[in-house]
């Protein structure tokens, strides 16, 4: 009898240890998950940032370059004759210009032209002596959270892009789930949760989805309508074509062969009898 008290003790203790610990999550599950939400919102702010900023500028790279700032400045000095040598008339300008030894001379004429392996290019009349001073400098920060964005031939980024994917992913799903009452899902959340989900799927029911500018494309190829052939009413229809009589001999059934006529012979004209 006393080893069975002790299973029967050893049962209900059991049960109430799951029952805690039931019970502890059931509680506290919530502070959990706000407490990783919290932390995970942390991590992300430096991906946010590059993402969100780089997605801005390659959004709108059609208006600008986003990696890169264009310059243009325009230079007068002392006119270089024709006969001054390259080297003399080279100097002359990257002195004036202030560009340094340049990667790649070209002259012609009263033309000279200058290019460097950073992009920048440099133009000198030498009539007029008038130069002008093509240059372009990097976004460092753009430049920089655009190839991260790209994320073209770099493996190791790709898995670091892939756990900020699932970070959002859990920001996303654990803030429905925070709050709880008229502020969540019940009302509120709910509200801004289908807010949230109807404009991307209206814009796309409105916009005809991603095959829309293939079949604008499509309509506007295709052949113009063939005009139906006129009625027997129509006053301008065609007459039907009349079959002839079938006859002896036809070669088509239903048609009579031609036969070839003979004109009568002219006046004075020899004759050959068969």
């Amino acid at each position: 009898m006393p080893e069975a008290a002790e299973v029967a003790v050893d049962k209900t203790d059991t049960k109430n240890q799951s029952s805690g610990i039931g019970s502890i999550i059931k509680k506290r599950w919530r502070g959990w998950l706000r407490a990783v939400h919290r932390d995970f919102g942390y991590l992300a702010v430096g991906f946010t940032l590059i993402y969100a900023v780089s997605g801005i500028a390659i959004n709108h790279i059609a208006d600008w370059d986003p990696n890169f700032k264009a310059t243009e400045k325009t230079l007068t000095i002392e006119p270089i004759a024709a006969d001054l040598p390259d080297d003399v008339a080279v100097k002359r300008v990257t002195d004036a210009a202030g560009t340094g030894t340049p990667d790649d001379v070209f002259r012609a004429g009263d033309e000279i032209r200058l290019t460097y392996s950073s992009g920048t290019q440099v133009t000198a009349i030498g009539d007029t002596g008038q130069i002008t001073v093509q240059a372009r400098s990097s976004r460092f920060f753009l430049r920089v959270a655009n190839w991260l964005h790209y994320n073209r031939g770099k493996r190791a980024w790709t898995y670091m892009a892939d756990l900020y994917a699932i970070m959002l992913l859990y920001l996303a799903i654990s803030g429905i789930f925070m709050i709880k009452g008229r502020l969540g899902l019940r009302w509120r959340g709910a509200v801004l949760i289908s807010l949230g989900l109807g404009v991307p799927l209206g814009y796309v029911a409105l916009s005809g989805g991603p095959n829309a500018h293939q079949n604008a494309k499509t309509a506007s190829t295709k052949p113009p309508p063939v005009e139906p052939l006129p009625t027997a009413d129509d006053d301008l229809a065609r007459p039907p074509v009349r079959k002839q009589p079938p006859g002896e001999g036809s070669a088509v059934d239903g048609l009579e062969p031609m036969v070839p006529r003979t004109l009568p012979p002219a006046a004075g004209s020899a004759t050959t009898q068969p």
